[in-house]
């Protein structure tokens, strides 16, 4: 059984020690969860299983964190993106595995300049985009002579959308402003470029219904590099309902909030309610040269919110925290690298989606609502 510590007991931390916890036990994990804040730490182990602990814990203290590093496995980082960098050296320091959530494109270009040389596997972007979204693509892109596009496109949505913005907070608020902030990769005429966030709007259906997408930051992961000069055009965009971008940029650049990011979390939190029920929506296309001919391929998925480790789950929580156990999983079988810095575009998808965690992408009752 493998020791591990999760760095954050919020509304994916809490999910991922669920699902560890809830193994065999021998091929389970034990798990700490370490958290600033004792109300979310006292939620997490209403059922006393003994192979659940909990941490009081501030990140920001090196000596602290180091110490709770001591004799782990991994680290998983479920914390905000901005304490990202502070978790990997810790975990560098202390020769412990690595793994994160961050969609932060900075955070990464560091986690990767620390994994040189590293005696122990360093593996960002464990999520669903970055994350599943990269195996899924680099799982088509392999099945063609030649590379022409690649399009993603990811959305985590209300199921029942009810206000101006289509929108329920299903994930970190300052992950959604962060990537709605910050510029954004792409291949644009087979080059890597920066373009802006909340630009490139374009409207697509599945399903019946409408939906627009937009640029992004952060869900490319670290494909831009690996596709570089194999691809003519590369771009990930966020799935929303109709509406959505027109507003949120009203609020960030007429009102400048992007400035004061601070004041816009704490309105969004307040005036947007949480929702158990979503969908998280995942449309990769790939075209390119087969056999001689221009071709495409297209990967579609609809996952909901379903019952998962005993209690009901968000499919946000569902797809976010399988993802990043499914890639502890492989690194402890040893289907992984075990040292270095590890992309996820390295992971076969038979490989994600025939582990008992990575699994939940693929089955059919998380493909209709509850």
């Amino acid at each position: 059984m493998k020791d591990i510590l999760v760095i954050g007991g919020g509304k994916i931390g809490s999910v991922v020690a669920a699902l560890l916890v809830d193994t065999p036990e021998a091929t389970g994990y034990r798990v700490t969860v370490a958290d600033r804040s004792a109300a979310l730490l006292a939620q997490l182990t209403p059922g006393g299983n003994p192979r659940l602990n909990t941490l009081l814990l501030d990140v920001s203290d090196p000596i602290k964190l180091r110490d709770a590093l001591q004799g782990r496995f991994a680290v998983l980082s479920a914390a905000p993106y901005h304490l990202t960098l502070q978790v990997a050296q810790a975990a560098r320091d202390a020769g412990v595995h690595y793994l994160d959530l961050t969609e932060d494109v900075a955070s990464t270009r560091a986690i990767r300049a620390l994994a040189t040389g590293a005696t122990t596997a360093f593996i960002p972007q464990c999520g669903l985009a970055p994350g599943f979204i990269s195996i899924v693509a680099a799982d088509l892109a392999r099945s063609f002579d030649s590379l022409d596009s690649v399009r993603m496109r990811v959305g985590a949505l209300p199921a029942y959308p009810s206000n101006a913005l289509n929108y329920n907070l299903t994930w970190s608020t300052e992950g959604v402003i962060n990537e709605y902030c910050e510029p954004c990769e792409a291949i644009v005429d087979g080059q890597v470029r920066e373009v802006p966030a909340l630009e490139e709007r374009e409207e697509f259906s599945l399903d019946g219904v409408l939906y627009e997408a937009f640029n992004t930051s952060g869900g490319l992961g670290t494909l831009c590099e690996t596709l570089a000069g194999k691809v003519r055009t590369l771009n990930y965009r966020t799935i929303r309902y109709p509406g959505h971008a027109a507003i949120m940029k009203a609020l960030l650049h007429d009102l400048r909030l992007r400035d004061r990011r601070d004041v816009l979390k704490d309105i969004l939190e307040q005036a947007l309610p949480a929702t158990m029920q979503d969908v998280v929506i995942v449309f990769v296309t790939v075209a390119g040269q087969r056999g001689g001919r221009l071709q495409q391929e297209t990967y579609a998925r609809k996952i909901y919110s379903h019952v998962l480790a005993g209690q009901m789950r968000s499919a946000i929580q569902i797809t976010t925290a399988s993802s990043l156990c499914a890639m502890l999983d492989l690194l402890a079988t040893g289907k992984l690298p075990q040292r270095g810095f590890v992309r996820q575009e390295e992971v076969p998808l038979e490989a994600f989606l025939s582990n008992r965690f990575g699994r939940v992408y693929a089955m059919d009752e998380l493909a209709h609502a509850a």
